[in-house]
């Protein structure tokens, strides 16, 4: 069913099996809301403590695309444990869950759950120097720990907003690599009510609000033929030799004259990632296997980039008909380009959040769960939670003392989101608000 649509059924309370035995070294209470230490100060402290604690608790379980199974059981219980309602785990294996009750196309607010790593890399994470590090922490564990703290933020958000929009939270699948975005793609497919807005979150886009989805199209080339010996048969094609011309020739399109010639705009970036094959130091090649990764900000320049490519690989095969070479592409990988406008209320309504609280912001581009909405026809963004870096290593760490902030102004910005639905000229309003907060403090606005 269209994301616009309604759904054939509200997602029940029990739905996606009951409560799952957890995993050693999770949880060693029962599910619900981490003891604060004493003298906790405030709430939003005390939210920010509540949502490390259950980071460093997710970071113990490995999820990499499609295996994400054990962190959604968790995070399950853990939403029912809140008093989340409607929580339930689909089909595809996103967690669903109510937020806030509402009327009108709803705010959808997702994290992924899965990330690039393995069950072959250690996990965990540990508390150093006011960071968190380990794989995954912010990239996206955080993110979905703080999902949770959306229906406490948000009562004290949205009082006397009446009949704002319905908020839910959504840990998705399959958002990185390989998954490609298959859990939110599903979800805005069959979404239990209508979708009205997006909001993505990623652990360390703090300041960040992503308002283009760089899409992607990925290419696995198998170039094979006769092979032979170095010497004996030294004008036997080689099929590293073909790919190594491939290669050159696909990074030729990124070159910028390549794209302005065409009349492309934007930007775009080709890659290619991996190389493999040849048999040995002294045999004419039979096979060479490469996956390249063409990526634009605009669907237009995804188009241009795509169709290039593949009359490259074309070419190939009819330049090396009589050599007895053949190419052959399997698409790995696709993600939809897309985005909104940075005057748009979705958008102003981050802006005008961070700034807010005194956080520099600046439009950003990226390739997030959002890519979905944009093809969906939905208006989505993504921001962030807290700072960070070295994301996709095993010592990516995230700094802990910006969460609170992080937490006030995602909730911020979707309690905004929500309201626009009593908002008689939204566009206006947070426009207005955004123009306020930048008057008051333009040095931290970055476009």
């Amino acid at each position: 069913m269209s994301a616009h649509g309604i759904g054939a059924a509200a997602l029940g309370p029990g739905g996606g099996g009951g409560t799952t035995e957890q995993p050693a070294g999770v949880r060693e209470e029962p599910a619900g809301v981490p003891e604060l230490p004493a003298g906790a100060p405030g709430p939003l402290a005390g939210a920010a403590e509540r949502v490390i604690v259950r980071t460093e608790r997710l970071c113990l379980l490995p999820a990499p695309p499609f295996g994400e199974a054990a962190r959604a059981a968790v995070v399950a219980d853990w939403w029912r444990a809140d008093g989340l309602a409607e929580v339930r785990i689909d089909p595809t294996g996103n967690v669903w869950g109510l937020a806030r009750r509402g009327v009108g196309p709803a705010v959808l607010v997702a994290a992924h759950l899965d990330t690039v790593f393995g069950p072959d890399v250690e996990h965990g994470a540990r508390r150093h120097d006011g960071r968190l590090v380990g794989p995954g922490v912010g990239d996206d564990t955080i993110a979905v720990a703080a999902l949770a703290e959306l229906p406490r933020l948000l009562e004290a958000e949205l009082v006397g907003a009446g009949q704002a929009r319905p908020v839910w939270v959504l840990a998705t699948v399959g958002e990185e690599g390989v998954g490609n975005l298959a859990g939110i793609t599903a979800a805005l497919a069959d979404p239990p009510v209508p979708v009205g807005a997006v909001i993505a979150v990623e652990g360390n886009y703090l300041g960040r609000v992503t308002v283009t989805g760089v899409g992607s199209v990925r290419f696995a080339v198998t170039v094979t033929g006769p092979g032979g010996h170095a010497w004996e048969r030294s004008a036997t094609p080689s099929a590293v030799h073909a790919a190594a011309g491939m290669v050159s020739r696909l990074a030729a399109l990124a070159a910028p004259q390549a794209a302005e010639g065409a009349g492309v705009a934007g930007r775009i970036a080709v890659n290619v990632g991996r190389i493999s094959g040849g048999e040995a130091i002294n045999i004419r090649a039979a096979s060479c296997r490469f996956e390249v990764d063409l990526r634009a900000d605009t669907a237009a320049g995804l188009a241009w980039l795509e169709r290039e490519a593949r009359l490259v690989i074309e070419e190939l095969v009819i330049e090396e008909q009589g050599a007895e070479l053949a190419a052959e592409a399997r698409e790995i990988g696709r993600r939809p380009a897309g985005g909104i406008p940075a005057e748009h209320p979705l958008a102003s309504a981050a802006f005008a959040a961070l700034a807010r609280r005194g956080l520099a912001a600046r439009t950003h581009a990226a390739s997030t769960d959002a890519n979905a909405a944009y093809a969906a026809g939905i208006p989505a963004i993504t921001i962030g939670i807290t700072h960070g870096e070295r994301e996709h290593t095993i010592d990516e760490w995230i700094d802990l003392a910006q969460v609170a902030d992080g937490l006030a102004a995602l909730a911020d910005t979707a309690a905004q989101a929500a309201a626009l639905a009593d908002t008689a000229a939204p566009a206006a309003a947070l426009a207005d608000i955004a123009a306020q907060a930048a008057r008051t403090d333009r040095s931290k606005w970055d476009a």
